[in-house]
């Protein structure tokens, strides 16, 4: 059975570093995703109804592979009741049972706001909870116009308040619009809320029908989201080719 991983499917740029570190990131729930985000490289459009077990093959790849640190994300599925919660839990109990020493970060949709799917993921036996905000408020619905950012910093909150022995985490893309101030007042403002880490990376058009860049962020920029995150007490991981999952095993 053939496995998914969004190393592949999003088009990330740093699959190979990440590969031979012994990090992957897999792609649960199909490759079809209900929401038409204008940046995303993966499929949309209607999913398979049935949900498919990815435990197995998700399971063999860890032990040929011996991966020490596992991603689980998946595409929205906003036709299902949980949004796939149930999902993730079974794939995270299938790896612990045969695997208990590994490390896995989860990386969800915002589940509709639906606290008890959030809840069934967070009292898995995870190391780290993401869920990305995406983009900055003021170009959000231009690009994510099924999305909502309000909504997912109430997520990335409610986790932290209810579950402080997670690590929180959250990412961004710059190139889309937005300014250097605005990143800033992201950078304190998560900060305040306590959450633990933010990446920020380039935005690379994935196909001719995704959005256009609009910048593309010079290097010393970077450094300076770092170095203020560093200042505001966030660990911030910035740089062109920076992804959600990039090297995540190191992050915490």
């Amino acid at each position: 059975m053939p496995v998914n991983t969004v190393c592949e499917h999003a088009k990330c740029p740093n699959r190979g570093e990440c590969f031979t570190n012994k990090t992957v990131s897999f792609l649960l729930l199909g490759d079809t995703c209900t929401r038409n985000c204008l940046f995303c490289g993966v499929q949309k459009g209607t999913p398979d109804p049935a949900v498919v077990d990815d435990s197995t093959a998700i399971i063999e790849t860890i032990k040929h592979f011996d991966l020490q640190y596992v991603v689980l994300t998946s595409v929205t599925r906003d036709d299902l009741p949980d949004g796939g919660a149930a999902a993730y839990a079974k794939v995270i109990q299938s790896i612990k049972q045969v695997k208990p020493q590994i490390k896995i970060e989860v990386l969800t949709p915002d589940f509709q706001g639906r606290y008890a799917s959030v809840d069934l993921v967070c009292q898995q036996e995870i190391f780290v909870f993401n869920h990305n905000l995406e983009l900055i408020p003021s170009i959000y619905k231009k690009y994510r116009p099924l999305g909502n950012f309000d909504l997912s910093l109430e997520i990335l909150c409610y986790v932290k308040e209810k579950y402080p022995k997670l690590k929180v985490k959250t990412g961004i893309m710059v190139g889309l619009g937005e300014t250097k101030e605005e990143v800033f007042e992201l950078i304190s403002l998560l900060s305040k809320k306590g959450i633990d880490s933010l990446t920020i990376g380039q935005y690379l058009q994935p196909s001719k029908k995704g959005a256009k860049v609009l910048r593309f962020v010079e290097p010393d920029e970077y450094e300076e989201y770092t170095q203020f995150g560093k200042d505001s007490s966030l660990k911030v991981v910035a740089g062109p080719l920076v992804r959600s999952s990039y090297m995540a095993h190191e992050v915490f």
